[in-house]
């Protein structure tokens, strides 16, 4: 009898950044409360898990944990496209921008280093 070993793919953990438009400081006070909540509403509901969040006014980190076969740039979508509808519509005075997010976002792969270490 002949045993194989199937190796099943691992989650893929990747730290992303992205900026509002112009890096204006809009995530702020309430916004960057809702926004938080915003992104892990987002995560639960698509099964992803943020290992370390950091809002700064301009800008955001992630350390997000997905599974192998979610693209990069479908992460970034939803986290991007239901932040900027909702604190849009929940917070009017960032309809002074003409779009909340840029297109632009970084990202990276952490490897097998743990969030500890990235913290």
């Amino acid at each position: 009898m002949t045993l194989l070993a199937i190796a099943l793919p691992e989650n893929d953990r990747r730290g992303v950044i992205w900026i509002p438009k112009r890096r204006k400081p809009v995530l702020v006070g309430e916004v960057k409360l809702r926004f938080s909540k915003i992104l892990t509403e987002v995560a639960n509901e698509k099964g992803w898990i943020i290992k370390c969040l950091e809002i700064a006014p301009d800008h955001v980190h992630v350390l997000v944990e997905y599974g192998p076969s979610t693209p990069i740039n479908s992460i970034l979508k939803a986290f991007k496209g239901r932040s900027s509808r909702y604190l849009r519509q929940e917070f009017p005075h960032l309809l002074k921008l003409p779009t909340l997010w840029t297109h632009a976002y970084y990202y990276d792969s952490t490897g097998k280093v743990s969030s500890v270490i990235i913290e």
